[in-house]
């Protein structure tokens, strides 16, 4: 079993790239508006959030 991170940010595109400068990978599918669903480089699932979403 895997853990789940959902991480809240300010700027979910700055995020996503910085993450993804960090090794992560975007994953194809993106559930809602407000949200991206990344893996880290071991393939760990995580979230990044805006507020509210």
């Amino acid at each position: 079993m895997q853990a789940h991170r959902d991480i809240q940010v300010d700027d979910l595109d700055g995020e996503t790239e910085r993450a993804r400068t960090w090794g992560a990978a975007l994953e194809e599918h993106q559930p809602q508006e407000g949200v991206r669903v990344l893996r880290d480089p071991h393939g760990h699932p995580f979230c990044l959030l805006l507020p509210g979403a």
